[in-house]
């Protein structure tokens, strides 16, 4: 008799079930995608600062390329005032 009187569940019970659980799994997705977009961020700023490093050092190497271009310049120039660059005779 006792089995006769257990509460079967009603099918909006059953719906309400299956909607708890799919709306539980669906949180579960969106705090992972969340955690995805917040690592991608970062790889972003990453990369970010890699290429403002990158660019600073660029940037640096060609004023050093140019500086040392200068003094060469230079260097010649005075070479054949002084009379250096001549052979000798």
């Amino acid at each position: 008799m006792e089995e006769d009187l257990q509460v079967v569940p009603s099918e909006i019970e059953i719906i309400k079930q299956d909607f708890e659980k799919r709306n539980s799994e669906l949180e579960k997705k969106i705090e992972q995608l969340e955690e995805e977009k917040l690592h991608q961020r970062l790889d972003v700023d990453v990369q970010k600062l890699e290429t403002k490093k990158l660019r600073k050092g660029k940037n640096k190497a060609e004023k050093d390329l140019d500086s040392l271009k200068t003094n060469y310049k230079k260097l010649r120039l005075l070479m054949r005032i002084v009379g250096l660059g001549k052979t000798s005779e």
